[in-house]
């Protein structure tokens, strides 16, 4: 061992010190203590890398990156995994991804029409719209929040290109139906996975169903790199295209630091440019840099070792508010999901039913006054925000059902950081919110 790596060394048994010295004392105080629906859980082997990735001062993408995603593939069973700095970019890289000139007549045009929902978060349905595609959204099945996909078939017109839904926290959409009817029409079947990392469907992990999947790291969500997302597909082509759009819409596919991978780097033609130009500085789509550091990759490497146990635990945290709240279901409608599926819970969902004699602003303003946090299920009927009243859509039937998520939905957290003794807290406060009613 050298002396550079003996004092890295030395650093890293450092830190692992420092975050045990570091370790918070303060115990779980009921009605004092706030408990959050989300947040990172983590220890020393996430402090090592980080800092062990800082020594590198690589900065962009890097080992760990590398790592990561041949890991990632591997945990869920694809070909390739494309890591980008958010879950929203992973969102807008998918949907762009379809606009290559490289999938020559199954390419998105403006004016294409994407099937979604309007019932969620605002960057699955942003990508489409900024493209100059067409949403054309479908209601939500109450109870699991995802598309009614016995209403894709109807919606489907010689304009329909592709499919774009999530897997509303964590809860796996019917899968198999929408993958067939993608199958069957020639459509693009993209799954936002953002919220349902480790869920499974017929004992196969989602993510892995449709032509490209997404995952967000973000705090929130069930691995986190800070920032930090990714992208999934067993497609050499679009794995080929994501990776030019998130670089740069360069042509050359060389990782940073290396240089003419293909061989042929000064003796290609392309468009009009002169014969041998460089093709690191070719680009042959109009596109960002998305890129992750391998500081945030480091961070996920030593999260997705944990994943199994967070899944786990959210699994496990989710049962017991179900057995805890399910003798309120006079007035309130509690999450359901298929039978098929197995979800790695985001967060528990709450539905006030039309003729409670109580609203939801009423219950979760005392949950929130006894701290324990609440969120809406994002935007609500997206289409009802300020961001998209000149916005071009299509809707089929009603939003009936979004529209009651919008005013009588809200969920609260089933994160691994959420303890036994915090969760016998929760059911206490919504036992006292019932009590008050008699």
């Amino acid at each position: 061992m050298n002396k550079e790596q003996l004092i890295r060394k030395q650093i890293l048994n450092l830190v692992e010190k420092f975050w045990k010295a570091k370790q918070d004392s303060v115990k779980f105080v009921p009605g004092e203590s706030y408990v959050n629906y989300a947040g990172r859980v983590y220890d020393d082997k996430e402090l090592v890398n980080l800092v062990d990735s800082s020594l590198d001062f690589w900065l962009t993408t890097g080992r760990y990156a590398q790592r990561f995603e041949e890991e990632f593939a591997d945990y869920l069973g694809t070909k390739f995994c494309l890591l980008t700095n958010s879950g929203s970019s992973a969102n807008l890289l998918a949907v762009t991804a379809l606009t290559s000139p490289l999938l020559n007549e199954r390419r998105l045009k403006p004016g294409d029409e994407v099937i979604t929902t309007a019932c969620g978060f605002p960057t699955t349905l942003n990508p489409i719209i900024q493209n100059g595609l067409v949403p054309v959204l479908i209601d939500v099945e109450l109870g699991s929040y995802n598309i009614q996909v016995d209403k894709i078939e109807k919606a489907i017109t010689r304009k329909t290109k592709a499919i774009f839904v999530p897997h509303t926290l964590g809860n796996p959409v019917e899968i198999e139906k929408i993958a067939h009817l993608a199958k069957r029409y020639k459509l693009w079947f993209l799954e936002d996975n953002c919220d349902a990392l480790g869920s499974k469907y017929s004992g196969k992990f989602t993510g892995t169903y449709g032509h490209i999947a997404t995952c967000s790291f973000y705090p929130a969500h069930h691995i986190t790199m800070g920032e930090g997302g990714a992208l999934l597909t067993s497609d050499p082509l679009l794995k080929r295209i994501i990776m030019s759009f998130r670089d740069w819409g360069r042509d050359c596919w060389c990782e940073p630091g290396h240089d003419n991978t293909c061989l042929h780097r000064f003796s290609q033609t392309f468009g009009q440019l002169p014969k041998g130009y460089d093709h690191k500085y070719v680009y042959s789509h109009i596109g960002y840099n998305l890129k992750v550091t391998d500081m945030q990759a480091a961070i996920g490497c030593a999260q997705l070792k944990k994943l199994d146990k967070f899944v786990h635990a959210r699994r496990k945290n989710f049962e017991y508010l179900y057995n805890g709240l399910k003798k309120y279901s006079g007035y309130l409608v509690l999450p359901e999901s298929l039978t098929k599926s197995d979800p790695s819970w985001f967060g528990f969902t709450v539905l006030v039913k039309e003729n409670a004699p109580f609203s939801r602003a009423d219950l979760v303003d005392f949950l929130e006054t006894n701290k324990i946090a609440t969120r809406m299920l994002f935007g609500g009927n997206l289409i009802k925000q300020p961001a998209y009243k000149d916005a071009n859509y299509r809707i089929v039937g009603n939003l009936h059902n979004t529209d009651l998520v919008m005013n009588n939905l809200f969920w609260i957290g089933v994160y691994p950081g959420i303890t036994k003794e915090k969760l016998v807290y929760i059911l206490s406060v919504f036992e006292n919110f019932f009590k008050r009613l008699n």
